[in-house]
């Protein structure tokens, strides 16, 4: 875990395309506050929200905290994943969900981490709180 890490040097992220990449649908309650995490967290990556046939404010709201909001008609989030990767060029890409429940201030250290031991993909997960966590739905552990 990257808790027990000693700080990590690492060259600095400004000279890296980094893309934030959150699919969404039906996310309006909570996207503005997911962007403006990341927004905090990574302020200099650019921060993308696909919205996959939202019934809801997902893309507005997106849109409003600062998001390049793009759209992805075929239902699915595997059809959202791959027009997501084939429309976005970065050096470092970051995705989670649209729902608050990532912890965007992790994601600095996970890059840095990621840079430093030179590899090619490095997994968060979230932390679970107790043993009726909302973090992850019966089953998906």
């Amino acid at each position: 875990m990257l808790d027990n890490l000693t700080p990590i040097k690492t060259p600095s992220l400004k000279n890296q395309r980094i893309a934030v990449l959150l699919p969404c649908r039906n996310e309006g309650l909570t996207i503005a506050q997911v962007v403006a995490g990341f927004q905090a967290a990574l302020p200099e990556a650019k921060i993308y929200v696909y919205d996959n046939r939202s019934t809801d404010n997902t893309a507005e709201q997106a849109a409003a905290a600062g998001a390049i909001v793009r759209y992805e008609r075929i239902p699915g989030k595997g059809n959202v994943v791959r027009r997501m990767f084939a429309d976005i060029e970065a050096d470092i890409y970051v995705m989670a969900d649209g729902d608050n429940t990532y912890e965007a201030p992790a994601v600095r250290r996970l890059i840095q981490f990621l840079l430093a031991q030179r590899l090619d993909m490095v997994v968060g997960a979230r932390r679970e709180t107790g043993k009726d966590s909302e973090a992850y739905r019966p089953g998906h552990r």
